[in-house]
């Protein structure tokens, strides 16, 4: 599904704000993270101008720079809406989008030692809030001979970011947007993932939950529930023995006022585990509501 952001107002569209508040919960990896412009095409990592910048920046941490959205982890590219929105990228950026963005990048970069591989707005962007920055852009062609030279000069001066430390904190980057703070409980620093496309995240040999390669989220297993019902994350509470797949508003007691529709939930009794699934309600309307379906159980405990 695309998500059209079309014009500066985009800047507060739900799926766009909610991002960037979520994007407030994760950290970047290693001691230094490189700026690049985001693309046309989605994932960016499918794009011609990305496979380049990868090759010589993928070492360390990796920030696409883009509007609405502000900024976008390499990680994260693959997850929604950020795979799927569509925008024009002309490289001319209105104050309010500087402002934006500027202020969620300053606070996601932290004390990390910058390189900026940026032009135009994005470079902007920058140098509006970020100090002590390495800028690597020459002439304003990021893909010139001479840009990429400098970028990978200046890449080889960090440590490289070993390939499953990437991994798993990818995963709990993703938890951490998912589910919001305390999230990646999901992930504990053990878990292994088999499966080239959807992949599925083992721990102890149970199954905590399927990465879907449509929408880059994950899919919940019981095992997973458990470890965020005993977080109290994105719970939904009843009073009675679940019999059926689908849970009807009338049956819930309580829920998690952070659940939006489509929300992966972890339903409990008496505080135990009983199910896991997908919301078709709010948290709030699940209470309110006298009638309707408000959660699709995908499984439940037998």
């Amino acid at each position: 599904m695309k998500v059209l952001c079309s014009s500066e107002e985009s800047l507060y569209r739900p799926e766009a704000v909610r991002w960037r508040q979520r994007m407030k919960l994760l950290k970047p990896l290693g001691d230094a993270l490189v700026i690049l412009p985001c693309s046309m095409r989605k994932p960016y990592s499918r794009s011609k101008s990305h496979q380049i910048f990868m090759q010589a920046s993928r070492r360390i941490q990796e920030v696409i720079l883009t509007s609405p959205f502000g900024i976008c982890p390499r990680e994260m590219e693959n997850t929604f809406p950020i795979q799927s929105y569509d925008v024009t990228t002309t490289g001319d950026w209105s104050f309010e989008e500087i402002n934006v963005v500027g202020k969620l990048l300053k606070e996601y970069v932290q004390e990390k030692k910058v390189i900026a591989h940026v032009a135009g707005g994005y470079q902007e962007v920058c140098e509006e809030y970020l100090e002590d920055v390495i800028y690597t852009c020459e002439d304003g062609r990021p893909l010139s001979p001479s840009s990429m030279g400098n970028l990978k000069n200046e890449v080889k001066h960090f440590k490289r970011i070993k390939p499953r430390e990437k991994l798993i904190e990818g995963f709990k980057s993703i938890a951490l947007y998912q589910f919001g703070e305390g999230g990646d409980a999901l992930i504990p620093d053990d878990v292994h993932a088999r499966g080239r496309f959807n992949k599925r995240i083992f721990y102890n040999n149970e199954q905590l939950a399927t990465l879907l390669m449509d929408n880059g989220l994950f899919s919940l297993n019981l095992a997973g529930g458990q470890l965020l019902a005993e977080k109290g994350i994105k719970c939904v509470e009843v009073d009675f023995e679940l019999k059926t797949n689908t849970l009807f508003a009338p049956g819930v007691i309580n829920a998690d006022k952070n659940i939006i529709p489509r929300d992966e939930v972890v339903i409990v009794r008496n505080g135990e585990l009983v199910g896991v699934g997908k919301s078709i309600l709010s948290g709030e309307e699940m209470v309110r509501a006298s009638k309707g379906v408000a959660v699709r159980i995908r499984h439940r405990i037998k």
